[in-house]
């Protein structure tokens, strides 16, 4: 294998950060105080996101290991809020590219699930919890928590009002 093989190999990913170093090693010979700056600037958000992250891998790995299909088939079958909760959950917890829980929810539709709970499920699919560390650290605790809230609530309007238009289509 020759070179020009091994470098088509390389992801995308290290050129990049490769690249970001010899800019910072070009900043610290040209400019040290933006150099220091952007090193400082650095090391606070890393201090305030890294709480969170640990906070949200604890929380992931325990919903990872709890949480399993038989679980989650199970409390579908429940009656009236509890069946919207576990649904507004499972969306909040779920990973990956959508286009792969549609197999799923096609699968759950055909055993029962409505049409309103699998597009509550989508919807709050929107919260993401790897991603509360950052929108955190942007935008503070209590926009993300109302906001979280509002899509929580919406998403059960959304529900009832699909449940309500595929009634009238029947």
């Amino acid at each position: 294998m020759n070179i020009k093989d091994k470098l088509k190999q390389i992801s995308g990913a290290w050129y990049f950060l490769i690249g970001m170093l010899i800019i910072y090693l070009f900043l610290f010979f040209i400019r040290q105080d933006l150099f220091s700056l952007s090193i400082n600037f650095f090391h606070n958000i890393l201090l305030k996101i890294i709480p969170v992250f640990i906070l949200v891998f604890v929380l992931m790995s325990l919903t990872n290991y709890f949480i399993t299909p038989r679980f989650i088939m199970k409390h579908l079958k429940e009656k009236g809020v509890k069946k919207w909760f576990f649904v507004i959950i499972g969306g909040i917890l779920s990973t990956g590219p959508i286009y792969m829980w549609y197999p799923l929810l096609a699968d759950l539709k055909a055993k029962g699930l409505s049409y309103g709970l699998a597009a509550c499920f989508l919807y709050n699919r929107a919260i993401k919890i790897p991603l509360l560390p950052i929108a955190i650290l942007y935008f503070g605790w209590q926009y993300i928590i109302i906001l979280s809230f509002v899509m929580i609530i919406i998403s059960i309007i959304q529900g009832i009002l699909i449940n309500k238009l595929m009634e009238v289509k029947k």
